[in-house]
């Protein structure tokens, strides 16, 4: 008891106050977006807001439940968490529920759960015991390989449902790897892929690209892989690499490659909507009234807030469902229109404190394992939100993820609670480790 005692009182307040914070705000603005004036009962459990509010409810009691566990609970069974979320996420693609064509729910009549929301923090316990059991930058290759296995186990399965969005958050981790001492040629080289990724997408398109046999090589795909070595040439000769002519024709082999690779998967492995909301993203075609729909309502909305906003419940695009999604994908866009500037610029700086305060505290952590699952926690909730706000107001790819908090949805406010609260419950203990 006296154990239980010292880990309350030690419990972070300013991440809890603005936990609760957003919790209210976004609560709100399900309100705002769903609540009808002719609703015979304004409380009855049909209306999405009633719902958000037993989630909430229940978030708070998962909260509690986390909070009088003993922390060393989550650092033993770390590999049997996320076994069994990966034996879920297996189970989902034979038993679940077919929603948006996708087989990501179990339906359990009462509430719809999903497998892949929980998975990220059995993912993040994982990894940070990995981190915590091997010497990360002792053995770099093996390492890498161990975590990148763990990482894939999850996205894959995801990836099948199909669900590629929910699949990419996973992605976020490479921010926990260069913080445990990853070399900074990976992330950049990843992020060189990324921007490669999107001229493909962008110039493949170019009807006055010369194709070759078996159309791997184009003239644009030629072009790109050329940049990608020039890139690659300036960036070793400045780190003084030994073997930089070797190194440039890998990589130009490599470019090639991965442009072949990356038209391959656009044309046979993407859904026929993937594929049209990246090339709405990247200004291949443009379609407000088809797929680029919900991205221009959602900006309408946005802009049409002004500074200060219409006020609340006065959101015209809100109150006529101009935005579709607009209780879970695109809830950011009613903030935009009912509060305005100063509302979204009031959020963002919340959700920036929130960031920041995690930081602060897996920087203070005495054991590896809490430090690298509370960078796994900020890490995740950057993405998301990044991704979220990003595909509101057109700069991201409209990829489905929900805004922390914010969207609608109980498995997805469960799976960021528990995410949340197991760290603060390792950093409320750490004041017992020596």
């Amino acid at each position: 008891m006296r154990a239980r005692s010292i880990s309350i009182k030690n419990f972070d307040s300013v991440t809890v106050i603005l936990f609760v914070i957003l919790l209210a705000i976004g609560w709100a603005n399900i309100y705002a977006a769903t609540m009808t004036e002719n609703a015979d009962n304004a409380w009855s459990f049909s209306h999405s807001y009633t719902k958000q509010l037993v989630w909430i409810g229940l978030a708070f009691v998962i909260a509690y439940t986390i909070l009088i566990i003993d922390a060393k609970f989550y650092e033993y069974f770390a590999y049997g968490l996320f076994g069994f979320m990966v034996t879920l996420l297996v189970a989902v693609l034979i038993f679940g529920a077919e929603k948006k064509g996708a087989r990501s729910w179990f339906n359990l009549g009462f509430f719809y759960f999903q497998p892949s929301e929980f998975a990220k923090f059995a993912c993040a316990l994982a990894i940070a015991k990995v981190f915590s059991v091997h010497n990360f930058q002792q053995k770099l290759g093996q390492n890498i390989l161990i975590i990148t296995g763990v990482i894939l186990a999850p996205a894959l399965l995801i990836v099948l449902q199909p669900d590629p969005g929910s699949a990419l958050v996973y992605g976020a981790f490479i921010i926990v790897f260069y913080r445990e001492g990853l070399p900074g040629w990976i992330p950049t080289s990843i992020f060189s892929l990324i921007i490669l990724f999107a001229l493909v997408v962008i110039l493949r398109q170019d009807k006055y690209a010369i194709h070759f046999a078996f159309a791997t090589i184009s003239g644009v795909n030629l072009l790109i892989s050329s940049l990608a070595l020039l890139i690659s040439v300036a960036t070793y000769v400045l780190r003084k690499v030994r073997y930089i002519y070797l190194i440039s024709i890998i990589t130009l082999i490599f470019s090639a490659g991965y442009v072949s690779g990356v038209n391959f998967a656009f044309d046979h492995l993407l859904k026929d909507r993937h594929r049209d909301r990246l090339n709405e993203l990247f200004g291949v075609i443009h379609n407000p009234r088809g797929t680029g729909y919900n991205v221009n309502q959602s900006k309408i909305a946005i802009g049409s807030g002004g500074v200060t906003g219409k006020g609340f419940l006065n959101g015209t695009q809100t109150k006529y469902d101009f935005v579709p999604e607009q209780k879970t994908d695109f809830i950011f866009c009613t903030i935009g229109e009912e509060w305005g500037f100063l509302g979204t610029t009031t959020v963002l700086g919340l959700f920036l404190l929130f960031l920041i305060r995690i930081v602060q505290l897996a920087e203070r952590q005495k054991l590896k394992f809490a430090r690298v699952y509370g960078y796994s926690v900020a890490s995740i909730l950057f993405f998301h939100l990044t991704i979220n706000i990003g595909m509101t107001i057109g700069l991201a790819p409209v990829i489905g993820i929900p805004l922390p908090f914010f969207s609608y949805g109980g498995s997805s406010l469960w799976a960021f609670t528990i995410l949340i609260f197991i760290f603060l419950k390792f950093d409320a203990e750490r004041v017992n480790v020596l």
